[in-house]
């Protein structure tokens, strides 16, 4: 085993299948793999979550167990229930530090619990394009300076666990009307609006934060092209995004991550291994690879490293350094690990409970008049599953069903529920629940046929609204288990039933 090829591994990241370490991870670990992504499918209870991050520091004492926890519409702990916390939109909307703070801090007791150690989260977005197709209730706001106060607390609340912060998408993917797991988005922005807008949470969280506690120890890169900055180049392949201005101008020194190098953002057109090249000769230390990566398939992304340092086009020197910040990174989480026995709630952080998130719901004057007392019939909207969600049981049915409240529920299909609508009666008032509403042309045309049909129609929307109030007369910020909860409490306060 050479030196190189050792520090090539140490900068790998990659997700397997299945809920126990396959042999050829285990391997790779004992060779210097700088660790593992996890992912919903590979959890499937406490337990065996904790013998499978076991088994991967059992191989490799260093390395580094990853995992995308949001604590909202993004979970990979409670992948089969939903999250028991609000989601970063509510958070915002709520604006209260010490909640935020408190939800970052239960994250991070739950995931050190797990064995994790590094946790892509939070979201750093600015949601500035309400209609963007991935982001969304992921972004603590619109607002810049909302957003950066509220990743800062966050962080802070997580890294205080003994669990790495990574801020996301660096240099923010807010602004985006495209999904970079399915293509390459282009954002236009001038220069100046983009450090006023996109770079304020990112700069925030980078710096030193309250408390004497650190700033975020990684950061993630976005695959999106920012044309105003490198035309022409996502920013995990940039130099001067990630040198320039992440490095140079915010003064980041800890870890550069990678988003999934097998998105179509990032590989689509050339490759996984020349895009792990590219990322590692931009800046890049740890290359998040994707989610059903193969022991073939790491050793060609090794063999492109080799050759392109053979080949002079990337020094080896390079590799080393990021190796090399990885396993600084996982040092420091080794030396910062809480027990799992002060898994309590701090004195000074109060959880935002369901009340607290209700608090927070928008709604329209018509909306607000209409939803109450019996008669209704909910029409649930299965929309196609965002590839950073992926499928989470998600709104207030389950909380419904839990508290004995009957509503008959039509679950349609976004893309067939014109023949799913028919056997509704005429007289019934119609709730419709779905997420990102406006953004979807088919629930459009599903919430227009049904106030046609019906006397009464009130809409929810549980994504990010947008500026159609037709379409969001209760807008819930948010589908977690928490959110699910809240909203469950408020039809039943207000008598809807069937």
């Amino acid at each position: 085993m050479s030196g190189l090829r050792s520090s090539i591994l140490g900068t790998l990241l990659p997700g397997f299948e299945g809920t126990i370490l396959p042999e050829w991870v285990e391997r790779m670990l004992g060779e210097g793999l700088a660790g593992v992504c996890l992912f919903g499918e590979n959890i499937v209870s406490p337990a065996q979550l904790r013998a499978l991050t076991d088994a991967i520091r059992a191989a490799n004492p260093s390395a580094l167990i990853a995992i995308d926890e949001e604590g909202g519409d993004v979970t990979r702990l409670f992948y089969d229930r939903g999250a028991p916390y609000p989601g970063n939109a509510v958070l915002g909307r709520l604006d209260d530090l010490a909640a935020t703070r408190a939800v970052g801090a239960a994250v991070g007791r739950a995931l050190a619990g797990a064995g994790v150690n590094l946790d892509f989260a939070p979201d750093a977005d600015v949601n500035s394009n309400p209609l963007n197709p991935v982001i969304g209730v992921r972004s603590f706001g619109a607002d810049p300076a909302l957003a950066a106060r509220h990743t800062v607390a966050w962080t802070e609340g997580l890294q205080a666990q003994g669990v790495a912060a990574c801020l996301k998408h660096f240099p923010g993917h807010g602004d985006t009307a495209q999904d970079s797991h399915l293509a390459l988005p282009t954002v236009d922005a001038p220069a100046d609006v983009l450090r006023s807008r996109e770079l304020v949470p990112f700069a925030a969280a980078v710096a030193a934060v309250a408390s004497g506690a650190s700033g975020a120890l990684t950061v993630m890169t976005s695959h999106i092209v920012l044309s105003q900055l490198d035309p022409g180049t996502p920013a995990t392949f940039s130099r001067p995004i990630l040198e320039g201005i992440l490095r140079g101008e915010l003064g980041f020194e800890g870890v550069i991550v990678t988003d999934a190098l097998d998105m179509a953002g990032a590989s689509g057109s050339i490759g996984i291994p020349a895009a792990a090249v590219a990322a590692l000769a931009a800046g890049c230390d740890l290359l998040c690879i994707g989610t059903k990566n193969t022991g073939p398939q790491l050793d060609g992304i090794v063999d492109a490293v080799q050759a392109a340092v053979d080949a002079g086009s990337l020094a080896a020197s390079r590799v080393e350094e990021a190796a090399g910040r990885n396993l600084a990174l996982a040092a420091w989480a080794g030396t910062s690990a809480i027990p799992a026995s002060s898994g309590a709630v701090g004195s000074d952080e109060v959880m935002p409970d369901a009340r607290a998130v209700a608090s927070t719901f928008s709604w329209t004057a018509e909306a607000d008049e209409a939803l109450t007392g019996p008669g209704w019939t909910v029409v649930r909207v299965d929309t196609a599953a965002n590839s950073a969600i992926g499928v989470v049981p998600w709104g207030p049915f389950a909380a419904l069903a839990a508290a004995g409240v009957h509503l008959g529920v039509h679950e349609v299909v976004e893309a067939s529920w014109r023949e799913e609508i028919e056997d509704i009666p005429a007289e019934a008032y119609v709730l419709v629940i779905g997420k990102d509403n406006e953004r979807r042309p088919e629930v459009v045309a599903l919430i227009d046929t049904l106030r046609v049909r019906h006397p009464r129609v009130v809409t929810v929307d549980m994504g990010w609204p947008g500026g159609d109030p037709r379409y969001a007369g209760v807008a819930t910020y948010g589908a977690s288990a928490l959110v699910g909860e809240a909203l469950a409490g408020v039809l039943a306060e207000r008598g809807v039933r069937s």
